[in-house]
Formats: structure tokens, C-alpha cells, sequence
């Protein structure tokens, strides 16, 4: 592209020469030198390639509409410059310059009118590639790529449908991994990790699209927008992100929440065995967990840090952490019962 880029200018700035000799030979405007046409030529290849830059970040839709308001913008200058055209002197030096500046104000304000209405435009929604798909399609948020359980999760295939990567959560994961901050950049590296292992899955749609909305700041604010305008879902484990998504009508799968829900169900005075890994808030407590992550407490554990014991389960908590199982020991628990048993 560079190379293109390249010969393009050389190419622009050539016709701008010849172009202007061509004036000169026949208004004999003395304006008109060769060499003002080599700058003009480099300045509208340099314009061109701004307006280029500036569409790799919207979508096809946005840039197409754009593309309709440059024509209409050079169509109604073009009409603009016949109607006035028999109001000024024949000069036709004079002429070639307003209708120079006509094209140049009616093709820019067109522009930037496509570009500002592009994404509101609704009629033009049936040319997106994504429009209004079936809700199978689902939305990875920056916090579910992070957290890595999503790559996990697809290999089991339990999650069907495309999966929507927004080139604004690209550009996020980018941006933290290139923070000054070494947390933050080996979160970023991570999330860009398991956005890599996803696409390598066989079987998976994986789609990167480039919907955006330069109005909106919050790029959870954009999800939740992309979700509603294309009938996604949203997969996360921001609970923020959840409620908001939630309250403005945009389904919501939550990892959290399905983590939750498949932990073992433990019931009271169920039996198991734990390893007391350190002491708990409350005097004389010890502190277990589960494989999945589940806090075990037990009471009058201390003594046994570092050691398996087996504990009866008493009650279990859940809270909006997770789950809490309660326990003691279990010759604690034998010895109370034999107690009330005399």
C-alpha cells in the first residue's frame, strides 16, 4: 500500500503540472505555473489519503453514506456554479477558480454530513453485514476476554453462534496492553492471548466488525448500543455492564453467573474433606477451598492449618461474590450429637 500510496502522489503531483501548463498555454494567466500545479497536485494526494486514514475506522455503512454525500455535495456545487455562471464576467480564469471552490466546499460539506448521519441513517441498516441477526450471535466484552474462562468454555461447545469482536475492544485491548503499568499490561497481553486461542478453535464464527459510534465516549456504552441495534447478546463478567445492558433490554450472559451455578450443590450435614490452607476473621477459624474456587469456613480450625481434616457442612451462603460453605469439624460435630444423645 505504501508503494501505491507512493506513485499515486508522484502521479498527482505530474498531473498537476500538466494541468496547470495547460491553463497557463491557454489563459496565459501568469497564476498558473507549472510548479503551483506540482503543490496542488501533492496537497489533493495528501487530502485523499486523510479521507482514506479517517475510513479505516468507520463502517461500510458509514463510509458509503459518506460516499453519497460527497456526490450530492459536488452535484449541487456543480449546479450552483451553471446557475451563477451568467452573472460573471467572462473571465474565464476567474471561472475555473469558483468552480474549483464550489466543488471543493460542496464535496466537503457532503462529506461530513455523510459521515455524521451515517450511523443514524436507518434505511441504509439492511447493508450491514451483521444487521439484525438472530440472537445466537453474542458480543465479548473486554472483561470476558480478560478473565480467559471464555476460550475454556468454547471448547466445550456449549456456546453456539458468532461471536461479535468490535474493533473498539480491539482497540482497548491494544491500549492496555500498552500501558505504562505492568498489571495492566499483562492483563492486555493475556486478553489479546485468548482473543488468538478463540480464533484458532475449529468450529467457531468468530467475526471482528467494524461498527463504531464516535459520538458515544464508554466503549461499554458502545457495547451495550452495537447490542441493541443488532439484536446481540452480550457476554461479560462486568456487573455494571450487566445491569445496564440488563435495564436497557440487551440479553446478558454472564460468566459469573454460570460459574455460580455449576459449582456442587452441598447440603447440611453433608460430609467432605478439605485442606485448612490459613486462618479465618473470626477467632479460632480456618479457611478451605474447593477446586472451583469455593470458600470453605471451619470453625475451631486453627489449630489444623496446613493439614486435611474432615468437616460436616452446617449452612451454605450465597452472595453476589459467590458461594460461602460453613462448616465444622466433624469430631466436633460427632462429639455435640453424642453429647445431646446422653
Amino acid at each position: 500500500m505504501k508503494i501505491i500510496r507512493l506513485l499515486y502522489f508522484i502521479l498527482s503531483a505530474i498531473g498537476g503540472f500538466y494541468l496547470f501548463n495547460y491553463l497557463k498555454g491557454s489563459f496565459g494567466v501568469g497564476f498558473f505555473e507549472e510548479w503551483w500545479g506540482i503543490i496542488a497536485g501533492g496537497i489533493l494526494a495528501s487530502i485523499l489519503f486523510g479521507i482514506e486514514y479517517s475510513f479505516q475506522k468507520t463502517s461500510a455503512k458509514v463510509s458509503l453514506v459518506s460516499l453519497l454525500g460527497l456526490l450530492l455535495g459536488l452535484a449541487a456545487s456543480n449546479f450552483i456554479y451553471h446557475i451563477s455562471e451568467s452573472f460573471f464576467v467572462k473571465d474565464l480564469a476567474f471561472l475555473v477558480l469558483w468552480h474549483w471552490g464550489l466543488l471543493m466546499s460542496g464535496g466537503y460539506l457532503g462529506l461530513i454530513l455523510g459521515i455524521k448521519t451515517g450511523n443514524e441513517w436507518l434505511p441504509l441498516n439492511f447493508l450491514s453485514k451483521n444487521e439484525k441477526e438472530p440472537l445466537s450471535s453474542k458480543i465479548l466484552d473486554t472483561s470476558v476476554i480478560i478473565d480467559g474462562r471464555i476460550a475454556d468454555l468454547c471448547e466445550t461447545g456449549f456456546l453456539e453462534g458468532a461471536f461479535i469482536i468490535p474493533h473498539f475492544i480491539l482497540n482497548e485491548l491494544q491500549h492496555i496492553a500498552d500501558s505504562s503499568d505492568s498489571m495492566k499490561r499483562a492483563r492486555g497481553r493475556r486478553g489479546l492471548d485468548v482473543l488468538n486461542r478463540i480464533q484458532k478453535m475449529a468450529g467457531l464464527d468468530i467475526r471482528i466488525v467494524e461498527d463504531d459510534f464516535p459520538s458515544i465516549k464508554e466503549v461499554d456504552d458502545k457495547i451495550v448500543a452495537l447490542a441493541k441495534r443488532m439484536n446481540y447478546k452480550v457476554i461479560t463478567n462486568d456487573l455494571n455492564l450487566n445491569k445496564v445492558a440488563e435495564f436497557q433490554g440487551v440479553k446478558v450472559l454472564n460468566i459469573n453467573e454460570l460459574s455460580n451455578a455449576l459449582k456442587p450443590v452441598v447440603l447440611p450435614g453433608e460430609v467432605m474433606k478439605v485442606f485448612i490452607l490459613k486462618e479465618g476473621k473470626e477467632s479460632g477459624q480456618g479457611i478451605a477451598y474447593l477446586d472451583d474456587g469455593t470458600m470453605i469456613v471451619v470453625d475451631d480450625a486453627r489449630r489444623w492449618i496446613g493439614k486435611n481434616v474432615e468437616v460436616v457442612v452446617t449452612s451454605v451462603l450465597q452472595t453476589t461474590a459467590g458461594r460461602m460453605i460453613f462448616t465444622r469439624l466433624k469430631e466436633d460435630q460427632e462429639r455435640e450429637e453424642l453429647r445431646v444423645a446422653r
